[in-house]
């Protein structure tokens, strides 16, 4: 883009609050115009941008915050808890991250709504994926597409040969870790994700589902995509066990218990909760996602306005019951 003179419009797209401290890393190319540009009230627009900050803070309370002290417990006691505990944590960790700051993501982008200005999308259901890579297109999109556009492809993407091509993509992958922070952790995470895309990409499944809706059309998926879906989301919360620990010895010790302690014992919530309504509620917050996966933007598609009602009078509802007001409710990716 050419240069703008306009102070003004170039302090408020630097300095775009919602957006500002953890994403979506927003372009001038998009941004500049809509703040430079006239805009006028649009009540569909801020009706939605209501209706995704309601999302983004069920995400954040209800999902996020509710999980946090499980993940925590188990992480800071893993030498205690058998196999079936550390499983636990892991997969609640996946959960809180993605609670967290695709939450954190769904209230930026609809206050942003509210201002009449629409930032781009960050996070498209990447627990849905079924490869590494497709998981990689649909998780904070925004940082992903810059290291590809102002690292990836300066290094030389893909242009010349296949031995360039896998050091340029574990360049990003290892880059991505340590823009996370310096710690040994973050750098084993991005590449053992380096690790899981080389051989999609040797094999030239890549970019396999670039073109194909998340998942297929029908109701239940496919069983031969609902594993693969599986296999993914496995994968990816293995990774954030390093990326969770806070030295590589305690993630590798992590693993090791998890694999190598074949035991099962009933986790008790550290705070004496029943745990019988964390799992309810994920297993309802898998299912509605999956309902409305095609339509991020959008978080109650539904035509029927009682239908309608009764999913926003359920996550007002979810947002009272998960609450808990002495938690420290800081977002995890305000410290990158």
């Amino acid at each position: 883009m050419k240069p703008t003179k306009d102070f003004v419009a170039f302090a408020a797209f630097v300095s775009f609050f919602p957006q500002l401290v953890a994403g979506p890393i927003e372009r001038a190319s998009n941004l500049l115009p809509q703040i430079t540009g006239k805009r006028n009230f649009d009540y569909r627009q801020a009706t939605d941008g209501l209706k995704l900050m309601l999302w983004g803070l069920f995400k954040k309370v209800a999902i996020a915050d509710s999980l946090a002290p499980m993940v925590d417990d188990i992480f800071t006691n893993a030498a205690d808890y058998p196999s079936s505990t550390l499983a636990l944590g892991a997969i609640f960790f996946g959960f809180q991250i993605y609670g967290d700051f695709s939450g954190y993501s769904d209230i930026a982008i609809g206050t942003s709504k509210l201002f009449g200005i629409e930032l781009m999308s960050n996070f498209k259901f990447p627990y849905f994926s079924r490869n590494i890579a497709e998981f990689w297109r649909r998780w904070h999109i925004s940082l992903s597409t810059w290291f590809r556009d102002y690292l990836y492809i300066p290094l030389g993407g893909s242009k010349y040969g296949m031995q360039k091509t896998i050091r340029n993509v574990f360049i990003i992958f290892v880059v991505s870790g340590f823009w996370h922070g310096a710690n040994w952790t973050f750098i084993a995470w991005g590449a053992l994700h380096a690790l899981l895309f080389i051989p999609l990409l040797v094999m030239g499944k890549n970019r396999l589902y670039v073109n194909h809706s998340l998942v297929s059309k029908a109701f239940i998926p496919k069983l031969g995509e609902a594993g693969k879906i599986v296999l993914t989301f496995i994968l990816v919360s293995i990774t954030w066990i390093f990326f969770r620990a806070q030295t590589i010895s305690d993630a590798l010790s992590y693993i090791l218990r998890l694999i190598g302690d074949f035991s099962f014992a009933p986790y008790q919530h550290p705070m004496g909760y029943r745990m019988i309504d964390f799992y309810i509620l994920l297993i309802v917050f898998v299912i509605y996602e999956y309902l409305i996966h095609e339509n991020e933007r959008l978080p109650v598609p539904f035509k029927n306005r009682i239908v309608r009602l009764f999913i926003y009078i359920m996550l007002f509802f979810g947002l009272l019951l998960f609450y808990d007001s002495g938690m420290d409710r800081s977002f995890i990716y305000f410290q990158f």
